[in-house]
């Protein structure tokens, strides 16, 4: 069981590696893509994968945004951005 959870936490790394290389190069449609799929992972996963989706693949992804003056209220779908509206305001940010 441990390295099941430890691969989805490597995978939700890399998924959201791909998901910053695609904005870096403006690849926006391919960005929004990864980040529906992403979405209907948190919705329809089991709780490894949507813990997994939380705390790794939103913070990253939202923290490099951040980081980089984006805009995510127009990228991010809607589950996603209260996921990550609710890291903001526990953080206390």
């Amino acid at each position: 069981m441990k390295n099941q959870v430890t691969s989805i936490y490597k995978q939700a790394e890399r998924f959201a590696e791909i998901t910053k290389k695609s904005i870096i190069c403006g690849n926006i449609v391919r960005a929004k893509k990864c980040l529906a799929l992403a979405e209907r992972l948190f919705i329809s996963g089991s709780i490894e994968t949507k813990n997994a989706i939380s705390n790794v693949y939103v913070f990253s992804v939202s923290s490099f945004m951040e980081m980089r003056h984006c805009n995510i209220s127009h990228l991010f779908p809607q589950t996603l951005k209260a996921e990550y509206i609710k890291q903001v305001n526990t953080s206390g940010v």
